[in-house]
């Protein structure tokens, strides 16, 4: 186990130095200078005495070698570089906005697994075939519904209609639930659908027969066996929708003018504020990255012989 879970921590922090990589790489293959884009992006003079202090400032003045060793040296130890509109560290600028977003990716994940395991449970358990084919036709039905549309949908009904919702946060639940939900849906789509089939598979196994012929009633065995081996599927899924959450509270926090990540990272990109994006999406892979470790490493408590089988591919052929 615990070389299983010191090999995942160990591709988990290549991948983050990785996205730091093709990030650097990504921002000097730009055909002009990130201090004159920004210069240019926020209508400031562009003269060379400018220019020559603000890349002396920022350490742009240096190869690029030499740029690409402080900057990982200083991401290492949680120093992201400064914001070139604020001047303020990049760390503190993402640190206002942060909590705002993982409140809500938090919360839509809640929701998400919540909805899936109703339909999940419902399309399962229900004795009707009619109920059962609508109720499994529910999760693509919800994979296609753009989060946007739903968004401004659920504003204009909840905000203009019924006027129980302000149109701009204020602080009540329902100014985080809405959003949440929203985001929640969009998650909720491929991880029913995926645990539909998942359970589907596993009904058909031995076990279940011999659970069913010691008495087992039907609710009785989805609950504590069916649930648990379609877990898996379930957590890799939910892992991989971590990507989605981040992505799509750029469009929702825009929709509900709720500050964040998203709003944030939209400014920093009209800006050309290329410390602060870096370190935006530095951030991003991070947490996507931590999410799946977690993932990783639930796994063998969901299914132990995760473990066997990573030790045997990892050994040469013939020991």
């Amino acid at each position: 186990m615990t070389r299983y879970a010191l090999s995942k921590l160990g591709q988990a922090l290549i991948v983050v130095i990785g996205a730091y990589i093709v990030t650097f790489v990504g921002i000097h293959l730009l055909p002009a200078d990130p201090i004159i884009n920004f210069l240019v992006a926020n209508e400031m003079a562009v003269d060379p005495e400018t220019i020559l202090k603000m890349k002396q400032y920022y350490g742009f003045d240096k190869p690029l070698y030499e740029q690409f060793f402080i900057q990982l040296g200083g991401i290492l130890q949680g120093n992201l570089g400064y914001s070139l509109k604020s001047t303020r560290p990049v760390t503190e600028e993402i640190g206002d906005v942060v909590f705002s977003t993982l409140q809500l990716a938090g919360t839509a994940a809640l929701i998400a697994l919540v909805l899936a395991f109703l339909i999940v449970a419902a399309a399962d358990l229900t004795r009707s075939k009619a109920a059962r084919s609508v109720l499994r036709g529910i999760p693509p039905l919800l994979g296609a519904i753009p989060s946007f549309w739903l968004g401004m949908v659920l504003l204009q009904f909840l905000s203009f209609r019924l006027k129980v919702m302000s149109v701009f946060p204020d602080g009540s639940w329902l100014s985080l639930l809405v959003p949440a939900v929203v985001l929640g849906v969009y998650v909720a789509a491929p991880l029913s659908q995926v645990m539909i089939k998942s359970v589907d598979a596993a009904r058909t196994l031995p076990f279940v027969d011999t659970v069913r012929a010691k008495g087992g009633t039907r609710s009785w065995i989805f609950l504590h066996h069916l649930l648990k081996y379609a877990a898996g599927n379930g957590a890799t899924v939910l892992g991989l929708a971590v990507g989605g959450l981040l992505a799509g509270s750029v469009v929702t926090e825009t929709v509900f003018s709720r500050p964040g990540v998203g709003r944030v990272l939209q400014d920093a990109v009209a800006n050309q504020d290329i410390a602060l994006v870096q370190g935006f999406v530095i951030l991003i892979a991070a947490l996507y990255v931590t999410v799946n470790l977690i993932v990783d490493l639930l796994y063998p408590l969901l299914d132990p012989r995760t473990v066997d089988r990573d030790r045997q591919r990892d050994e040469p052929a013939g020991l």
